[in-house]
């Protein structure tokens, strides 16, 4: 395959998810919306918190085979390989990480019921319920991405997402009232979304350039373990950046008025969140395809891919920032209701936490790319660290700028970690 097709079925892929994902990330704002504007204070807090435990959970167990997947069939696909044991590998790692978080809920179900939401055993089992789900969903998720199924990805996050929405939407307008119902929105979607995968399964790739003919290579899963594990403690250091910070707030204030806290506190975060969800189309497609430049030996369209996404990113950050020092406040208030008080240097600063954030995203995926994963994740558990100690030790009379100074600082140390790394490992190439 020539350089020029290859870098536009990646901008093909990007640009088709973009869609899908970026009408994932405006119903996400608006599940929250509806819910900041229908619940209590305290009921909103306990749904962030739900949000932040499920997705810090699945991004760390799930992720990881998600990535194994759209790596490894790329790569496969790249060298004209067959075969579905890495398949077989992928689904055993994803089938033995539900069953221990299983038995670590059950066995945790005191702090989780408890501590975290408050007594709430509604929210418990909805946290068990929307991990589960999800493991078919990441499974997807992988699959279609490394088979560069892009449209149908995006239907899948699309679909999740806008599911989700209407438990939210049915207490907004009074046919269903309560914490539970926009909760139980959160379990529901992965499953629902699940509906376009027979339509996956019953179509058939277009033929793409037949790959020069290679020989099998048997996968094993110390292989698909060995990836998966470093992947998972990327995942880990990454939800810690994202969802620490409620988190922390929660834990530090307690009771009613911590939850509340850490809403507005995750309110904020959302601004690093939401361009997240956006990206997610680069970061799904940008895998598979550097992946298939490095197993062909094309390192010039493999750099001159990962440069022109850090500029996209450089120029969108800058632009989200200037928004943020202009009318912040004001667009947060619209948002989410006039409950807080949101100060315009901290979303500035949040604006450039994402902008470094991204950038490091992007590096990390041209290291897996590369077979870096292991090096790359002590990249990442170095930074999450850096940042959990400066919100444990740091002593603000603001809470929400400790979290916010503190996020820009860890992202700054991650980018520029992942960055010496890449460079390094471009020399060697």
């Amino acid at each position: 395959m020539s350089a020029g097709r290859a870098e536009g079925g990646y901008g093909r892929g990007a640009a088709v998810l973009s869609v899908g994902i970026a009408a994932t990330g405006l119903t996400t704002y608006a599940y929250f919306a509806l819910a900041s504007h229908s619940l209590s204070e305290a009921s909103y807090g306990g749904i962030t918190l739900l949000w932040s435990a499920v997705f810090i959970t699945v991004s760390v167990l799930y992720r990881p085979v998600e990535q194994l997947l759209s790596r490894t069939i790329a790569e496969r696909d790249a060298h004209g390989q067959t075969g579905r044991e890495h398949l077989r590998v992928a689904a055993s790692i994803q089938l033995a990480l539900g069953a221990v978080f299983v038995v670590a809920a059950l066995a945790l179900r005191g702090p989780l019921q408890d501590d975290l939401f408050d007594g709430s055993e509604t929210l418990y089992w909805v946290l068990v319920a929307s991990v589960l789900a999800y493991a078919a969903s990441y499974f997807a998720r992988g699959f279609l991405a490394g088979s560069r199924r892009f449209g149908l990805y995006g239907g899948l996050v699309l679909m999740e997402a806008g599911s989700r929405l209407m438990f939210a939407l049915a207490v907004a307008v009074g046919i269903a009232s309560g914490q539970s119902v926009v909760a139980l929105g959160i379990a529901a979607a992965p499953l629902l979304s699940l509906a376009v995968v027979p339509w996956a399964l019953s179509r058939t790739r277009p033929a793409a350039e037949a790959p020069p003919a290679a020989a099998d290579a048997q996968f094993t899963l110390s292989q698909g373990t060995g990836f998966a594990a470093a992947v998972l403690a990327i995942m880990l250091a990454e939800q810690t950046f994202l969802n620490a910070g409620p988190l922390l707030v929660k834990a530090t204030e307690g009771g009613t008025e911590g939850a509340a806290l850490a809403g507005f506190t995750f309110n904020v975060l959302l601004i690093a969140r939401a361009p997240l969800q956006l990206f997610q189309a680069v970061q799904t497609s940008i895998l598979p395809h550097l992946t298939r430049l490095g197993a062909r030996g094309e390192n010039d369209p493999f750099r001159r891919s990962v440069n022109v996404t850090l500029a996209a990113i450089a120029g969108f950050a800058v632009l989200v920032a200037l928004v943020m020092l202009a009318v912040g406040p004001s667009v947060m208030d619209l948002v989410f209701g006039g409950k807080f008080d949101y100060n315009r240097l901290g979303l500035v600063l949040i604006s450039v936490g994402m902008g470094l954030y991204l950038a490091a995203a992007t590096l990390n995926q041209a290291l897996l790319a590369r077979g870096q994963a292991r090096v790359a994740s002590g990249a990442w558990l170095a930074a999450a660290a850096v940042f959990v100690a400066f919100l444990a030790l740091a002593d603000f009379d603001d809470r929400v700028l400790q979290v916010e100074t503190g996020y820009v600082g860890g992202a700054l140390v991650l980018c520029g970690l992942l960055y010496g790394i890449y460079r390094r490992a471009a020399v060697m190439t």
